[in-house]
């Protein structure tokens, strides 16, 4: 064994192993003669003939680095303690040194782990050669096991972090996607070589181009947070529905986004406006952000998105109190005078007006309880609404029993027309409640030349309460000496 006389094997600063093979030559003349073919298939069938095979393996000789890396005192020491050093699962690599040998290779290489003698472990880099002239019998295979250690546990720590990364992605509650934006990038830096420097003007002279970069951005990934989100089966179907999810308001909110990324803030937010794919809206806060490393071509960025539309709703819900009342669905006092204001203040001429009262409610609450009475009220605030449909009309309630009909634009006989459709309202419902009928008493009155908006309001008030006192006058004698304030 010329090796074993050169400096080389002896000085080298990696371990090398002499190994005698030729038993495990003579198991695969025996195996080929049985009609073995198939070794990798035929070995997995029945994984104890691999380690068969490793254990007719002999080691010759090994040079100091090989003790110095297993810690072994001697090669004595390292030889009775090879079950020690091997004590890992090494199918997998035996299995693929038999496989290479079988097939008549005479180099193989693997990773695998090992323990030194004090049971530290050993990411080791495998490397074995057929040395010159041993082909046929495989009696003197050089192998070296080099330390990889430390990049190995890199490499471990590494892909920990990555899966890591990917968890955090995937199970986050939030909506997360992940783009490609270098396109549009490419766009923007095209406009600022062509001296562009008025962005703004620029997008409502050539709206094409927010639509041009919309169509530039590439979808890279999604997670499970954003399938929900928009009721998607999975990450196929929500891709190739994008344009469902994405509807008229994106192109505003895109438009923002393309405003902030010329101004150089690559993290941003915004609110916008998505749809599930079951038609539903959502309303949803956006963040923007370009991920690190790729901040001169956009070419990996990351979009946010947590669902607002809870809350959007909540919003919506107290600006609808602020403005409504909530047992008839018409607007409430507040909105009436701030309409009034309106009206005055934009000098909307010619302008009418209706005023209402209904009869006889205070006695329902007193005899037949509230629950009637505010039956009577949902009925007159829909019949309220339905007259004031497809208009720009307002019908606010103004008291407990008070209505207000604004009738902006409307002259007198746009005004007579409105009370005839309130009246054959008004006879239908009744028709369908025989049994508590709607009676009110009606004032009405049109602006006149020059006339405050205000005085038109008294002037309509008036007429209600004439109506009314005569209502009571004909239905209840207690009543001729009658008291608005009484009938509350």
């Amino acid at each position: 064994m010329q090796l074993l006389d050169s400096p080389i094997f002896e000085l080298s600063p990696i371990a090398m192993w002499l190994e005698d093979f030729s038993e495990v030559q003579k198991q695969f003349d025996l195996w080929r003669s049985e009609g073995v073919e198939d070794i990798a298939s035929f070995l997995l069938e029945d994984k104890s003939r691999i380690l068969s095979c490793a254990h007719k393996i002999k080691v010759l000789h090994v040079n100091p680095q090989t003790l110095k890396q297993f810690e072994a005192q001697n090669f004595e020491d390292l030889t009775a303690n090879l079950a020690q050093i091997f004590k890992a699962d090494m199918s997998s690599t035996h299995l693929n040194e038999l496989v290479a040998l079988w097939n008549g290779e005479t180099l193989f290489e693997n990773t695998a782990v090992n323990y030194t003698l004090t049971g530290h472990r050993l990411d080791i880099r495998l490397r074995g050669t057929v040395l010159p002239g041993h082909e046929h019998d495989l009696s003197l295979v050089l192998i070296t096991t080099e330390d990889i250690t430390p990049y190995a546990h890199a490499q471990r720590l590494e892909e920990k972090s990555r899966l890591i990364a990917e968890a955090r992605f995937q199970y986050s509650p939030t909506s997360l996607w992940v783009e490609d934006f270098s396109r549009v990038k490419a766009r923007l830096d095209h406009l600022r070589r062509l001296g562009i420097s008025d962005f703004k003007t620029f997008l409502d002279v050539h709206n094409d181009f927010i639509n041009e970069c919309l169509r530039d951005i590439m979808v890279t990934d999604v997670n499970q947070a954003t399938l929900d989100l928009f009721a998607a089966r999975d990450k196929d179907h929500l891709l190739k529905n994008l344009h469902k999810v994405f509807q008229n308001e994106t192109q505003q909110t895109f438009r923002h986004q393309l405003l902030e990324l010329w101004d150089g803030n690559i993290q941003h937010n915004c609110e916008a406006v998505n749809y599930a794919l079951d038609g539903s809206i959502r309303h949803v806060l956006l963040h923007f952000a370009v991920f690190p490393g790729f901040e001169d071509d956009w070419g990996m960025v990351q979009l946010a998105l947590t669902d607002i539309t809870a809350r959007k709703k909540a919003e919506n819900y107290l600006e609808y109190l602020g403005k409504h009342d909530v047992l008839t669905k018409l607007y409430n006092r507040s909105f009436y005078s701030t309409e009034i204001n309106r009206l005055e203040r934009n000098n909307l001429r010619p302008v009418s007006c209706i005023f209402l009262d209904m009869n006889g409610l205070k006695a329902i609450n007193d005899n037949l309880g509230h629950d009637q009475g505010d039956s009577l009220l949902r009925r007159m605030g829909n019949t309220l609404n339905q007259l004031i449909e497809n208009t720009q009309y307002s019908a606010s309630r103004i008291g407990g029993d008070e209505f207000v009909v604004l009738l902006p634009a409307a002259d007198e006989a746009a005004l007579n027309h409105c009370i005839e459709s309130l009246h054959e309202l008004l006879m239908v419902d009744n028709q369908f409640n025989n049994h508590q009928p709607i009676s009110v008493s009606v004032g009405t009155a049109t602006s006149q030349p020059n006339e405050r908006v205000e005085d038109m309001l008294k002037r309509a008030d008036t007429a209600m309460y004439e109506h009314k006192k005569t209502y009571y006058a004909e239905n209840d004698r207690r009543v001729s000496n009658y008291n608005p304030a009484n009938d509350q």
